[in-house]
């Protein structure tokens, strides 16, 4: 048979669209032409077919070869389709038998011994390869990542010999499993190492027990970054199927992937020096931003009025959808972007406005100007404002050890299972009517918060992040219901709402 199909996939973004690898012999000069949009590393990859071929005891037919990457359209980069090309020429030439192809995808790129190398973002064409009911072929450095895919039968030849070998029946070859390893839980910073704050403290558990964005401000050196850093410790662990995304955007950025902590979130913490493109993603070939390495996990903004302004704009839209859509001339990316933000402020440009023991010494003009810097659309987005007061002596002395990361985890853990029962996500998720339905007041709560939005001059959406807190607060507590309790508590954490200063003190539950 002159012409012969292999099935393979793209990299696109954390997309993998099936590509068709026609490979047709015919008469005339012998040549080897790669058409369908390939870029220079595909084009280049006829080179290293042909010394792969006869370097493994293959015959290169000394006739007209095309090859096609099939649709003509989509972009084809990388050396992913080497062994897709060698297996459809070795089929088009009646060295392997065509029907042996059947049910199989192949990846890989391939060195002039034959030998295979490994390719980035191999786990997204492992998961549709699975939802296609495919095998799946590639080199061995890749098979761990792949078998994370459990309904997946993933082969992994070291060499394109042993390929051949096994298609023609000559070889038998054990598929790879998933290694089932313990995976003890990441040894996070303790929470116990803090001393005071106890207020802050209890933020970042209603932050972790709904997943909501945080931000933190107070004087330099009252443990801000360290509450931060603490919060992957009381988080729940990554589900299988959020594990299995985070791990493909990790693939496709080229980072390597611990089997063992595959299940644990991260903290990533990017300096303010980043740039657009850095935090969101992008460039000419788009990869993934630190928005989308902190898919299910965390993103740390220290310093947040130092990152220019409209660095920080391009994050209210992933904020708001769960994922950033990057354009270019001729195609769209899509990557993954729920993260958990937690940010850090000083309250002024000399970081010390309200300290009880250093004078603060910028003007009020100069105040406002940093402040600005933060514009109301992306401080409405925080659920919770938390201020860090500086921690006297005498607490910094004082002996003993607070609660520990584990004992606080233990109630995050009971309050999430309590949301995913309720309403399948994590509260700061509800919208729509979820959020009226889950989030009902009673008349003296309703009563309540009406009085508060008056004075405070809330928003529509700082409202609903009100509910979703105090719903939060609820669920700490054990209560079906909020009470009037948890509409204050979440009320008080709206301190740097600027739309208008309130008239009176807070409102007073009868």
């Amino acid at each position: 048979m002159s012409l012969a199909i292999v099935n393979t996939r793209a990299k696109l973004g954390v997309e993998a669209p099936l590509v068709k690898v026609e490979a047709h012999l015919s008469n005339g000069l012998p040549a080897l032409s790669i058409v369908g949009l390939p870029e220079a590393a595909v084009k280049e990859s006829k080179d290293r077919v042909r010394s792969a071929l006869l370097n493994s005891g293959f015959e290169f037919p000394a006739r007209r070869i095309t090859i096609n990457l099939a649709p003509a359209d989509l972009p084809k980069e990388g050396g992913r389709y080497d062994l897709a090309i060698a297996v459809g020429v070795l089929a088009a030439s009646g060295q392997l038998p065509d029907e042996a192809l059947a049910g199989y995808e192949f990846y890989g790129e391939l060195a002039l011994s034959g030998e295979l190398r490994p390719v980035a973002g191999m786990l997204p064409a492992a998961l549709r390869c699975a939802q296609a009911g495919a095998k799946i072929m590639l080199p061995p450095q890749n098979a761990q990542e792949a078998s994370l895919v459990s309904a997946l039968e993933v082969y992994a030849p070291a060499t394109l010999g042993q390929l051949a070998a096994f298609l023609l029946g000559h070889e038998r070859m054990t598929p790879i499993r998933q290694q089932e390893r313990a995976a003890p839980r990441c040894k996070a910073p303790d929470m116990a190492d803090i001393k005071g704050q106890f207020q802050a403290k209890r933020a970042l558990e209603i932050a972790a027990a709904g997943n909501h964005n945080m931000l933190m401000f107070g004087p330099p050196g009252t443990g801000k970054t360290m509450l931060a850093s603490r919060l992957v410790g009381i988080l729940p662990e990554l589900t299988e199927m959020e594990a299995l995304e985070t791990a493909a955007v990790n693939s496709v950025a080229g980072i390597s992937l611990d089997m063992t902590q595959w299940r644990q979130r991260r903290f990533r913490a990017p300096h303010h020096t980043a740039s657009a493109v850095a935090l969101v993603g992008g460039g000419s070939n788009p990869k993934p931003g630190e928005i989308s390495l902190a898919h299910n996990s965390v993103l740390f903004l220290d310093e947040l009025p130092e990152f220019d302004r409209k660095v920080l704009e391009v994050l209210r839209e992933p904020m708001e959808s769960g994922e950033i859509v990057i354009s270019r001339a001729a195609q769209q990316t899509t990557f993954p972007a729920r993260f958990q933000l937690i940010a850090a402020m000083n309250p002024c440009p000399c970081g010390y406005s309200g300290h009880p023991e250093v004078a603060c010494k910028c003007t009020e003009v100069q105040v406002s100007r940093y402040r600005q810097k933060i514009s109301g659309p992306l401080l409405d987005r925080f659920d919770l404002h938390v201020e860090v007061p500086a921690v006297a002596i005498n607490e910094l002395q004082r002996a003993g050890r607070s609660e520990n990361s584990a004992q606080i985890a233990s109630r995050v853990n009971t309050a999430r299972q309590t949301q995913l029962a309720r309403a399948g996500c994590a509260n700061q998720y509800l919208q729509g009517e979820p959020l009226e339905q889950h989030c009902q007041l009673g008349e003296k709560e309703r009563q309540l918060l009406e009085r508060a939005l008056q004075r405070l001059g809330l928003s529509a959406r700082a409202y609903h992040r009100v509910l979703r807190v105090a719903r939060t607060i609820a669920d700490l507590s054990g209560s079906p219901h909020i009470q009037a309790a948890h509409l204050l508590e979440s009320l008080s954490f709206r301190a740097l709402d600027r739309r208008r200063e309130p008239q009176n003190e807070m409102p007073q539950a009868n």
